[in-house]
């Protein structure tokens, strides 16, 4: 193996077996425990069918995982994304050897800590400050190693009142402050994380996310980290694997991998008709709006271009005339950080759209080269300017809108760029 090379997966699978413990027959239990001796492959796992949550199984082998090979270079963070039953979770067990897979192999260098889930690796019995040592013990570290990170892992933790009680009378949030101190403060090659931080609060996880930054570029510590969170794994992850149904789908740049995940998870693109049932007032129904392409067809991909002109059909009534009536977008990133709201009223008068009685369409279009490539929502808001709502932002229906190539005609840089915006811009030379 590479010797900058911390993880390596080879062909990695993991069977389950449906319904109860054991294939219902001594011989075929025997038959597997036989092949398994021999190095060979799980002869009932050959009947296995993939892992769709969303549909009955016709076998009673469950592939959790199949075919993964990747390889992960020392020092680096990588996010683990995909939706709930992707085999993320089964795929950091594996790597961190709770589990062993039913066909292929791990190769790693290193020491290994892993936070799958709360209490992992703590005894409920024990006192935080015996659990901080039982853990560097797992790892192989010296008791005199330990003691000289207790302070930190006290510190970051916030739990020094209660260390020397026993963690079972621990909230779940001390519990994970504790176990992520621990796992992220001994010297291991190899930090495994998963959905845990979910439990802690806003400013722990902010804390948690500088930490695991930190030890990546300063002391060159490895790291997977499941999350659900785009915006966290965007921030800390410069690579990304995509699980769906137990199999790797693609391991690329993190903004790629969470624009192809975002696309296909949001792919069933709405057709949003007789709003009116839900979005009435006294003054506004709105009726249906969509997505269209530059020659005002509709677009059923919601897939637009960064060089190329889309725009949000809107169709309304009016009821009553109001002075101050105004309706528009709001665009949100996928992770529901608003990017900004524009109205009919944004410029000088003579150019508004002025609403007129009865059914109305607008086209609201969208400007060019200004969106990085990424999901995003579009919502409709309409209101009484300075008066009342009359969609609120975040009761609006939105359509997803998916900014896709073509940045710039450069022949030197054309692909995706960080950030949420990618504004081409013009250079003068005075």
């Amino acid at each position: 193996m590479n010797s900058n090379i911390a993880l390596k997966a080879i062909d990695i699978s993991k069977a389950y077996q449906l319904g109860e413990i054991g294939t219902g027959t001594i011989s075929r239990d025997l038959e597997r425990w036989w092949a398994k001796v021999r190095g060979k492959a799980d002869p009932l796992a050959k009947i296995g069918e993939v892992n769709d949550r969303t549909k009955s199984a016709n076998s009673e082998i469950i592939w959790s995982l199949k075919d993964i090979n990747f390889e992960i270079e020392q020092g680096e963070a990588i996010g683990v994304i995909g939706p709930n039953g992707a085999g993320k979770s089964t795929l950091l067990k594996i790597l961190s050897k709770i589990t062993s897979p039913t066909t292929g192999k791990v190769v790693g260098r290193g020491r290994i800590a892993s936070l799958l889930e709360i209490g992992t690796g703590f005894n409920p019995e024990l006192t935080g400050r015996e659990n901080i040592f039982l853990n560097g013990s797992i790892l192989g570290m010296r008791k005199a190693e330990t003691q000289r990170k207790l302070d930190e892992i006290v510190d970051f933790a916030g739990v020094a009142k209660y260390l020397d009680t026993p963690v079972k009378r621990y909230s779940s949030g001390m519990y994970v402050r504790l176990a992520f101190a621990v796992a992220a403060h001994l010297e291991s090659e190899i930090l495994l994380v998963d959905e845990v931080l979910a439990v802690g609060d806003a400013e722990f996880q902010a804390k948690c996310l500088g930490k695991m930054e930190s030890v990546t570029k300063s002391q060159g510590r490895t790291i997977l980290f499941v999350s659900h969170n785009m915006g966290s794994i965007g921030e800390l992850c410069q690579k990304s694997i995509l699980l769906n149904q137990g199999q790797l789908k693609r391991f690329d740049q993190t903004n790629l991998v969470i624009g192809e995940y975002l696309s296909s998870e949001f792919s069933e693109y709405p057709q949003w008709e007789k709003l009116n049932e839900r979005y009435s007032s006294p003054f506004f129904d709105l009726l249906a709006f969509h997505l269209v392409d530059s020659n005002k067809t509709q677009n059923l991909t919601g897939v637009v271009k960064n060089d190329d002109v889309g725009g949000v059909y809107v169709k309304f009534d009016v009821k009553e005339l109001h002075p101050n009536l105004c309706f528009g977008i709001a665009l949100y990133t996928q992770q529901e950080q608003l990017l900004f709201w524009s109205y009919q009223t944004d410029k000088a008068q003579n150019e508004w759209v002025q609403p007129q009685l009865g059914t109305n369409e607008v086209i609201i279009w969208l400007p060019k080269r200004v969106l990085n490539e990424g999901v995003y929502k579009i919502k409709i808001i309409a209101s009484l300017h300075f008066i009342k709502w009359i969609i609120l932002p975040k009761e609006a229906p939105h359509i997803n809108l998916q900014i896709v190539g073509g940045l710039s005609e450069s022949p030197i840089w054309n692909d995706a760029r960080p950030g949420t915006l990618a504004p081409v811009l013009d250079f003068e030379r005075i």
